[in-house]
């Protein structure tokens, strides 16, 4: 029988794959859109009701492009509409999650030492805090729908601020930036979902119907997908920090993620001003600069200890503990793995274990064996470079203990 755990590995890879694809679909779509509505130009031969106009040429040929800021005064005959960039993002994103945080619980959601939580409980509080993410937004955006917009984008940060303190307060740090970046992308997936396309609709039906569409409807949709355009570049940097250990598994990194907000407002900012013709603000990039020099500074401080190699040995992990050629396995990984896997790494120029895993103890390397089985047994990614010179018999020892279990793919 195939291997489980390579399976599920394989699962996880299409799923993330077919995320990152219709994610570059949506901001590919949605940068577009904002930089070619800054751009518009109003000329005297534009058609009645038309907002502005756009000459451009990509690949050859030009392109005349015309915005109606209401509608024009006819159904046109061929529409096409943008949603499903935004809706198989959030979907294949919320896979990912259920995947790899709530089916992995306990390796990679719960941290006893922050929140000694039930899996049942994490995932309870992700989803909750999902759901609450969409109507505190909602909410602002209705409160202050007639104040200036900067007010409202204030307001906006000063939840996401609450929200990144929360998240380091319940979960790991992996988990805790995760969320935040799966807080922010539910908003501005659910702008697509329960704003924007319903006021397009609207729209649609008013021109069929032979009536006049309200201005509003458009006015609406268009805040929604700027504040969507100034969200998008923290959220990238969010579902990548958990490859980083100085960005998550640091003392301030719920104030890290919170000027990685600040950083993709001034980065923003610059383009959607050149776009719109009003100038270089090359101040921005200085501002940027800074910004990212005070995270770095910020990461410095002590990574927090591995929770779950120090926790005690449950399930799964007891079930490797207790299985045939483990004493074996420890000997090996210690070896050939914890001159680098330790909280302490000896490799010169190494200052905190990679991807802040740490493989000293014999409770943390049960922990840590469908990792070790994938990285060092099946595949050869580690060492890295075999730099420790690990022996081919050395990885079919790994292999045959980790099967020997039985449990397959996911742990917990």
């Amino acid at each position: 029988m195939y291997d489980l755990a390579v399976m599920w590995e394989w699962v996880e890879i299409g799923v993330r794959w077919l995320h990152v694809i219709t994610a570059i679909a949506w901001i590919g779509s949605s940068f577009y859109f904002v930089a070619l509505d800054l751009g518009l130009r109003k000329t005297p031969s534009l058609p009645p009701l038309a907002h502005g106009e756009e000459w451009q040429v990509h690949g050859g040929g030009f392109y005349h492009i015309q915005k109606y800021l209401v509608a024009p005064a006819m159904m046109p005959e061929h529409l096409t509409w943008f949603k499903w960039e935004s809706y198989a993002t959030w979907l294949s994103g919320f896979a990912m999650l259920v995947l790899v945080y709530y089916l992995g619980a306990e390796m990679f959601l719960i941290d006893p030492t922050v929140m000694d939580l039930q899996v049942w409980q994490a995932v309870a509080i992700s989803l909750a805090s999902l759901a609450f993410g969409w109507l505190a937004y909602n909410t602002l955006c209705r409160v202050f729908v007639n104040a200036d917009q900067t007010v409202l984008m204030v307001a906006l940060f000063a939840v996401l601020v609450g929200m990144s303190w929360f998240y380091t307060q319940v979960f790991s740090g992996r988990a805790a930036l995760l969320h935040l970046g799966a807080f922010t992308a539910t908003i501005m997936s659910a702008n697509v979902f329960m704003i924007i396309m319903p006021n397009q609709r609207i729209v649609v039906a008013d021109l069929k119907a032979g009536r006049t569409p309200d201005a509003k409807y458009g006015k609406i949709a268009k805040q929604r997908s700027t504040h969507n355009n100034y969200l998008t570049l923290p959220v990238l940097f969010l579902m990548l920090s958990n490859h980083y250990p100085l960005v998550f598994a640091t003392q301030y990194n719920w104030i890290i993620a919170s000027l990685v907000f600040l950083m993709g407002v001034t980065i923003r900012h610059w383009f959607n001003t050149k776009h719109a013709r009003k100038g270089n603000p090359h101040w921005t990039w200085g501002v940027t600069a800074i910004l990212f020099l005070v995270i770095a500074w910020l990461s410095t401080a002590p990574l927090r200890s591995v929770p779950e190699a120090e926790a005690a040995l449950t399930g799964t992990a007891l079930q490797h503990a207790a299985a045939p050629g483990f004493e074996d396995v420890v000997g090996i990984v210690q070896g050939r793995c914890s001159m680098c896997h330790a909280a302490e790494p000896n490799w010169e120029g190494m200052v905190w274990p990679p991807k802040g895993l740490v493989l000293e103890t014999e409770a943390q390397i049960a922990h840590e064996a469908r990792r070790i089985y994938l990285q060092a047994g099946v595949s050869h990614a580690m060492p890295p470079g075999n730099l420790s010179y690990m022996e081919p018999e050395e990885r079919l020892a790994i292999i045959r203990w980790f099967r020997a279990t039985g449990t397959g793919g996911v742990e917990g």
